[in-house]
């Protein structure tokens, strides 16, 4: 219409050979989502429903589970929609705030991820304290702090990249991510600091945070007797599994801008697709599975005897 403005889009050209396959792209991205709002749900609305899952660290992963089923949210809609199209463009807005999105919520995975080691460390190394230190109060802030600080510092960088004059209008890419720096005529300098600025205070601390939690936890269980070694290794072996986990993406993701011209688009999709198919999928399974507590009810949900 004449009287709306005009909108810029961009070409997603990270598929491979999607007019070919597309429908069994469709089929498998759509079992693989609908699995992955199922796990992470059901082990949030067990952990809201059942009171005596109500404690600190379930908290913690009852939000990590939500985090990573809005992230699939953020990703997947746009995904099947793109392989039934002809062809596979989006809004330079819309991918802005797709970017949001996924850098938002990936901010707040570490901080999540480094509340849940603070726990563990008081748990483990000062159990007499814990009820003192870990109170809902506590819990809450840490929650607010990690949704709310990535949140406000990835608002500043699709801010300032709205601003951006864009020379490239091809993303080698099947969705939004810092490849969409590489459409912009120059490289701003603003941008690329607070990039790096946003990257130390979401993930890079964080994560030495965690590792020295960890460090500390597992000096005090080896100088502990084995119940401690035991109750250890049951509940921070899946928050390291996790963890692990996303920072071998997030590596990925950091460095496809720099080597993605280095690889074929077919290695790029395989890379990519693990990245937003194995976290978020295997998430629930990893805590399901290893958590004790959350076992046991999953097995009562699911295996409950037939009364006939």
């Amino acid at each position: 219409m004449d009287g709306e403005p005009n909108e810029t889009y961009i070409t997603l050209g990270g598929h491979v050979e999607v007019n070919r396959y597309r429908y069994l792209y469709f089929l498998i991205m759509l079992t693989v989502f609908i699995l992955i709002i199922c796990f992470n749900i059901t082990i949030v609305c067990l952990i809201w429903k059942n009171k005596n899952l109500h404690e600190p660290m379930f908290i913690f992963i009852a939000a990590l589970l939500l985090n990573s089923a809005v992230f699939s949210a953020a990703i997947y809609p746009k995904l099947l929609i793109d392989f039934l199209s002809e062809k596979q463009t989006i809004s330079y807005s819309a991918c802005l705030f797709q970017f949001y999105l996924l850098y938002s919520l990936s901010g707040s995975e570490f901080l999540l991820l480094a509340g849940m080691a603070y726990d563990r460390y008081v748990s483990i190394c000062k159990p007499l304290q814990y009820p003192n230190i870990m109170r809902k109060t506590t819990v809450s802030i840490f929650l607010g702090v990690a949704w709310l600080v990535p949140s406000c510092q990835t608002a500043v960088s699709a801010i300032l990249s709205a601003n951006m004059k864009l020379c490239n209008f091809t993303l080698e890419g099947i969705f939004c991510n810092n490849l969409i720096y590489t459409l912009h005529c120059v490289r701003s300098r603003t941008l690329s600091v607070f990039g790096i600025f946003a990257l130390v205070d979401s993930a890079i601390f964080p994560m030495l945070f965690i590792l020295f939690t960890y460090s500390k936890i597992l000096i005090i269980s080896c100088r502990s007797q084995r119940e401690v070694r035991r109750k250890a290794a049951q509940t921070c072996l899946p928050h390291l599994l996790v963890l692990v986990s996303f920072s071998c993406f997030c590596a990925y993701d950091i460095l496809i801008a720099r080597i993605g011209s280095d690889l074929s688009k077919t290695v790029r999709l395989i890379m990519t697709l693990q990245a937003v198919l194995y976290h978020p999928l295997f998430n629930p399974i990893i805590y399901g599975l290893k958590m004790k507590e959350i076992s046991k009810h999953l097995k009562r949900l699911f295996c409950r005897p037939k009364v006939f």
